[in-house]
């Protein structure tokens, strides 16, 4: 009997920590879809071209490190991503790939929940895909992003792309803006001990927010709360561009709060496993 099951995968190394497949399987599930969501290391690019065409995916989630190296590979892309200059989002359909970004979109809705992002200036720590999404939404909302990257040449480039300014990471410290945003795996589960700039440069930021979701709040978010910053964790983010991609591969809309519950639960238990 032939399995008609749709599937769907997060493509990236490494893909462990992920909880897409958490989240994805249980928004599919209420949505009464005969599919599932797995996720998939893979070591560039081109191995997704092969997997998709081996396991007949019909849509996926790209993350770190193939975000850029992807487009290479696509047959169209989206007018944002082409923009942006990342994926994180692909659609399988009529034998070609196609390129989409929900970062950026989940990423404005995450930052317009806590600040204005309008004539507010962000520091933007970083220069990969997430970091090319951040600065893409912020200009498409009238901020003014400022790239810090730890090779000084890559966030210099990224800077130039987008007609805005760059600095070396190691010069955070002179940075005067209203939010400093880290797109950096820096700190991402398991190695959350790490933060991408110490804690003493923190005070000169209103705010501060994590991409990672995976600790709930890293060591940047504690020291920044400790240095009185108001924070933004990486979930909502998270949350809405899954759904965005959920909404991109089904055409329609999936349950938000049941997959932030989702998400929150796991990471809640798996903080509490860590204390004990």
């Amino acid at each position: 009997m032939k399995n008609n099951k749709k599937i769907y995968a997060l493509f990236g190394n490494p893909v462990e920590h992920s909880l897409s497949p958490v989240m994805h399987n249980a928004a599919l599930k209420k949505m009464k879809m005969d599919a599932r969501y797995i996720a998939i290391r893979v070591e560039n690019a081109r191995e997704i071209t092969r997997k998709n065409k081996d396991m007949n995916i019909r849509g996926a989630s790209i993350t770190i490190p193939h975000k850029t190296a992807i487009m290479d590979y696509l047959d169209e892309v989206s007018e944002s991503s082409g923009m942006i200059g990342a994926v994180n989002t692909l659609t399988f359909t009529d034998g070609k790939l196609k390129g989409d970004n929900t970062d950026w979109t989940g990423f404005t809705l995450a930052l317009k929940e806590s600040i204005e992002i309008k004539g507010k200036t962000f520091a933007i720590l970083g220069a990969g895909g997430a970091a090319r999404a951040a600065v893409f939404g912020i200009l498409q909302e009238g901020g003014n992003p400022v790239v810090l990257n730890r090779t000084v040449a890559k966030g210099e480039k990224l800077a130039k792309e987008f007609g805005c300014e760059s600095c070396p990471i190691s010069e955070v410290e002179k940075i005067n803006a209203d939010c400093l945003i880290n797109s950096t795996p820096a700190g991402m589960f398991p190695n959350m001990e790490i933060s991408p700039v110490g804690a003493e440069v923190l005070s000169n930021f209103g705010c501060v927010m994590d991409m990672i979701y995976n600790p709930l709040e890293t060591r940047l978010l504690k020291d920044a709360r400790e240095a009185g910053c108001s924070v933004i964790s990486g979930l909502p983010m998270f949350i809405y561009q899954g759904a965005e991609q959920i909404r991109i591969w089904t055409g329609l809309r999936p349950p938000l709060d049941l997959m932030k519950q989702v998400v929150l639960e796991k990471l809640t238990n798996e903080r509490d496993k860590t204390n004990k």
